[in-house]
């Protein structure tokens, strides 16, 4: 009976992390559309969503480490809870770069929009991308999801770059844009670190899958 209800709250826990990364995905998501449409109020709504990722960081911290404390798991158990206590750790940060994302939302209230977001949006889609994928090799244990991890990390990292000479372009020939655009550039970087994450992720869900260390650079 102990080692049922012990696989059964594995079970349990492997849900809550793939709901945390629901939520940070949408936080992500919400916070750039936000940004492309100035809906102040959808921004807003992205920043009220802390405290739950707050408390499903810490909810979910906590009943791992009791895991580890009632029934001293070995192997692939213990491999799956050292993956989870990383990957909401990952999952934390992302959400906080989409709620920081929603503050720029706020911030830019009354500054113009300049060249639709310039490559934003799409730099938001692959990274968003990245991320889904992570949660689906470890929901399903499948690490084909994550295989050319590293090649869309680079892709990332070329977009981040591409913006970043779109905006100073864009500040160079007309001051009324440099505002907005330094929080484009800061944005853009955010969004890198997302695509960072989701590759610390994987890592990890390499490592259970296969028990085997790998680095994504």
């Amino acid at each position: 009976m102990p080692r049922i209800k012990y696989h059964k709250e594995l079970a349990n826990q492997r849900k809550e992390i793939l709901k945390m990364g629901k939520l940070v995905r949408r936080m992500m998501h919400d916070s750039v559309i936000s940004l492309k449409e100035q809906n102040l109020k959808l921004a807003e709504d992205v920043i009220s969503k802390q405290n739950k990722l707050t408390n499903f960081d810490q909810s979910i911290e906590e009943n791992l480490l009791k895991l580890i404390a009632l029934y001293q798991p070995v192997a692939k158990d213990m491999r799956f809870i050292a993956c989870g206590l990383k990957m909401i750790t990952y999952m934390a940060r992302i959400g906080r770069y989409g709620r920081d994302i929603a503050k720029v939302t706020l911030e830019l209230e009354n500054e113009p929009l300049v060249n639709k977001l310039v490559n934003i949006p799409h730099m938001e889609r692959h990274a968003c991308d990245m991320i889904l994928d992570a949660l689906k090799a470890f929901e399903r244990e499948d690490i084909t999801f994550i295989k050319d991890f590293e090649q869309r990390d680079d892709h990332l990292d070329d977009m981040r770059y591409s913006i970043f000479r779109e905006c100073l372009t864009y500040m160079m020939e007309n001051p009324k844009f440099i505002t907005p655009c330094t929080h484009y550039a800061m944005v853009a970087r955010y969004l890198e670190r997302c695509g960072d994450n989701a590759c610390k992720m994987a890592e990890k869900i390499h490592f259970l899958v296969t028990g085997e260390q790998i680095e994504i650079k």
